[in-house]
């Protein structure tokens, strides 16, 4: 069966979306050559500031214009290597829920601040929250995994091919409570990402989730906790971490309080980490942990 009539089984009006031009302007670098230098001292001449846009890699050139009183003009420019243009990542995010994480990446993405788009949402429950909120914002809804009850489900063998039709980049799980195929962690490696909402390796596997989690942090004693993405492999909660966000634990938290503020903090990490993504800012240090490398000093990383 091929991956394009599998999604028009589920979505028959869908068509791929076209890549958004990202709202932040940019600069282009200006000649530099003999003959325009010439032309520059024959004029007065304005000042540029060239701006950086998160879609671009590597370092811009800055030129100054300097105009002093006389007729000559002085031009500085500053040795530069010529940016490589990354490109807008498409996404695929899969939920069992009301998708609120799914809610602030789609809007992050909408907004600008994610150089990327949801191309496809992945479901095993197709009337939940987070698929009528595709819906409503057409994006293509896909059933997964095939069951007895639901039969229009995918394979992960059909699931593979239409997330590849989609030229899907990365896959966020954001609130999907079914263990990932192998067969799709072989086809996307170093590519899963899963938010969590404990500080693992604590209060993770599999019967960790939801509510239970934050139940269990209480019952405890943990002074802290928060929200882990980490990488997906072919267990519960085991791949490597990406990235954490602590809050505390007071005294008399309930398990909906704690999971209030657990949750505030997944969205805004969520959308950073997945700009990062989106702009190749992940690298791997030799012992194979992930580091996110900082947008303003490469040098840096978290």
């Amino acid at each position: 069966m091929e991956a394009q009539n599998l999604l028009s089984g589920f979505f028959p009006n869908y068509k791929i979306p076209l890549t958004r031009t990202s709202k932040k302007p940019f600069s282009s670098s200006l000649p530099s050559n003999p003959s325009f230098h010439s032309l520059l001292q024959s004029h007065n001449c304005v000042s540029f500031k060239t701006h950086y846009s998160p879609c671009f890699k590597g370092s811009l050139k800055k030129i100054f214009f300097c105009v002093n009183a006389s007729e000559n003009a002085v031009l500085e420019e500053k040795d530069y290597k010529r940016p490589q243009v990354v490109k807008r990542k498409k996404l695929a995010v899969f939920v069992s829920g009301g998708g609120s994480n799914f809610k602030s990446i789609h809007d992050a993405c909408f907004e600008g601040l994610v150089h990327g788009d949801i191309v496809v949402l992945v479901t095993n429950k197709p009337d939940c929250g987070g698929a009528e909120y595709a819906k409503n914002k057409e994006i293509p809804v896909v059933l997964f995994p095939r069951t007895k009850d639901a039969t229009d489900g995918l394979s992960p063998s059909d699931l593979v091919a239409a997330l590849r039709s989609l030229e899907v980049d990365f896959i966020l799980l954001a609130g999907y409570l079914k263990l990932i195929p192998a067969e799709l962690i072989r086809a996307y490696p170093r590519s899963i990402l899963n938010i969590h909402p404990s500080l693992l390796p604590a209060f993770g596997g599999k019967g960790y989730y939801g509510m239970k989690v934050h139940k269990a942090v209480i019952a405890s004693g943990a002074r802290y906790s928060g929200p882990t993405i980490h990488f997906v492999d072919e267990h519960y909660d085991t791949g490597r971490i990406l990235a954490q966000r602590v809050v505390p634990v007071l005294a008399n938290d309930t398990a909906e309080e704690l999971a209030a503020r657990v949750l505030h903090e997944e969205h805004q990490l969520y959308v950073e980490v997945t700009a990062a993504l989106c702009e190749e800012r992940l690298i791997w240090r030799e012992d194979g942990v992930p580091l996110i490398q900082n947008r303003g000093n490469p040098n840096e990383y978290s």
